[in-house]
């Protein structure tokens, strides 16, 4: 099986379970591969010539570093007779599971930390490159997040202890810093926006632990999205980058860096010629926020999306699948306030339309907090305009709680319901008295998919209450589980005939 891998620090990303995308590390500190970002500097004459990419590497390789981590796992527990069984505190190096994870994916044996009478000390190795003369280093948020100590390895073997400045993980970027005492070598930012398929980049870093190393391709595809998360925007290249590259910088044949090495598609934990950087506009501007605040301010709306496609287009009467669909607004959020309700398809936000889900979380994130934004949504069969006041994003712990928990507990059926209007009647030959609600998407191994409800249907009844819109399917299910429930009955219209369907009740 195929797997895209990256291993944060302390094991936690791909150690979650086996997935496409893959960090590569290299030590026992279970570092992983991550592109970071765009930084150019003094190599901007360096071009490819008759000797090949001598002088743009002579050039740009002063500026690249190596990034070596420590951090203490948790004792582990302690019984009379020793270590017990199975695996304690954080640190994956007690699983059983996760060493076979690491072997069979990696292709040897999982490192084992060293023993110290405070616990375990984990170390790996990872890349950077330095951006200014006053040593400030870009690398990835999952080599030096959760590092207790941070040492930079020049190209001269000089070793420097780094501090961290900021860590932003949902691009997985990190901004650490070295004194030297004296000016540095560094890179400048190309702006990626104006790479194309096809052209020539280099990257720089230290895979495998074995010190600066080099590779050569071409940039593969950019804009890609990979399902790491709602800021995916990479550069695909296929030079080859591999555990340790983490961190490092792919620059083009001009010397500046266009993105920072992050990920790569591969069945071993090896090359295989697809890998993933963060291209240097993204980059740029996640470090001059953490320069200056040591964090990242993120606009938010507080409403859960899911992706557009033709059966949902069709379901809610729009005339291509383009736009983001509203399956949750959480209470007094911006969106909630603002008017936005489960259902609507988020068409336009300020001067951005929306086609994909990327568009919407990237111009909602780089809105700056308290500003008020034009939002235009799809909502019963027509355009509607409100005006929404962008909130700073909470962090992950206080956006749940945010949600309060009887919000967190909702009972979800795994629906997507939109209005039944008079087109989707016309459509299904129904009255003009029928009332209900459309199912616009079923969410794959929810309770609604495994009853085989499906987009078309139309939802007349929840417990024997008729329903009219998406709000009164939502609150019947509420009650039903207020009332102790476990399943509702659903009164469903499907093409000429209706079906009664039991539906359990999951949590959210």
């Amino acid at each position: 099986m195929s797997m895209i891998q990256r291993m944060s620090p302390r094991a936690r990303g791909a150690l979650a379970g086996v997935s496409a995308l893959a960090i590569l590390s290299t030590g026992g500190f279970a570092l992983a591969e991550s592109a970071s970002g765009p930084v150019t500097g003094q190599a901007n004459a360096a071009v490819r010539n008759d000797h090949g990419y001598a002088d743009l590497v002579e050039a740009v390789a002063p500026a690249v570093v190596n990034v070596k981590v420590e951090g203490k796992a948790e004792p582990a527990m302690m019984s009379d007779r020793g270590p017990q069984g199975g695996p304690h505190g954080r640190s994956p190096f007690n699983d059983p599971n996760m060493r076979d994870f690491f072997e069979r994916f990696f292709g040897q044996p999982m490192p084992m930390p060293e023993q110290t009478p405070e616990g375990r000390v984990q170390r790996g190795e990872g890349s950077g490159f330095i951006i200014d003369a006053t040593g400030d280093i870009v690398t990835n948020a999952h080599v030096a997040g959760d590092a207790d100590k941070i040492t930079v390895v020049l190209q001269d073997g000089t070793e420097l202890p780094a501090k961290r400045i900021g860590v932003d993980e949902k691009t997985d970027l990190a901004l650490i810093k070295v004194d030297a005492g004296k000016p540095l070598p560094f890179v400048e930012f190309a702006d990626s926006s104006k790479v194309r398929v096809g052209e020539e980049v280099i990257a720089v870093g230290n895979p495998f632990g074995l010190g600066g190393t080099v590779t050569a391709g071409i940039v593969s595809a950019t804009g890609r999205e990979v399902g790491n998360g709602p800021y995916d925007d990479f550069l695909q290249i296929d030079a080859p980058i591999n555990r340790g590259n983490s961190g490092g910088p792919t620059f083009n044949t001009e010397g500046k860096v266009v993105g920072v090495n992050t990920l790569i598609f591969s069945p071993s934990g090896g090359s295989v010629g697809i890998g993933f950087a963060i291209p240097s506009n993204l980059v740029k501007e996640i470090v001059a926020d953490l320069r200056e605040n040591g964090t990242v301010e993120r606009g938010w709306l507080g409403v859960q999306i899911q992706q557009m496609d033709p059966d949902l287009a069709k379901a809610l009467k729009l005339k291509d699948d383009e736009g983001a669909l509203v399956s949750q607004v959480f209470d007094d959020s911006p969106a909630a306030k603002a008017g936005v309700k489960e259902g609507d398809v988020i068409v336009a936000f300020g001067d951005t339309q929306i086609t994909k889900l990327r568009d919407l979380t990237t111009a909602v994130a780089r809105t700056d907090p308290g500003k008020a934004q034009d939002l235009t949504v799809w909502r019963d069969g027509k355009e509607k305009s409100l005006k929404v006041e962008v909130a700073l994003m909470p962090s992950d712990g206080q956006q749940a709680n945010a949600m309060g928990d009887d919000e967190q507990a909702k009972p979800r059926l795994g629906l997507s319901l939109a209005p039944l209007d008079d087109a989707m009647r016309q459509k299904m030959d129904l009255g003009d008295d029928t009332q209900g609600v459309v199912i616009a998407g079923v969410q794959p191994g929810s309770p609604a998919d495994d009853k085989g409800l499906r987009e078309g249907d139309v939802i007349l009844e929840v417990s024997g209450k008729r329903v009219s819109d998406p709000q009164t399917v939502a609150k019947a299910v509420e009650q039903a589980a207020k009332n102790g429930e476990d399943l509702v009955l659903m009164s469903v219209r499907r093409n000429d005939g209706n079906l009664y369907v039991a539906v359990p009740l999951g949590a959210s």
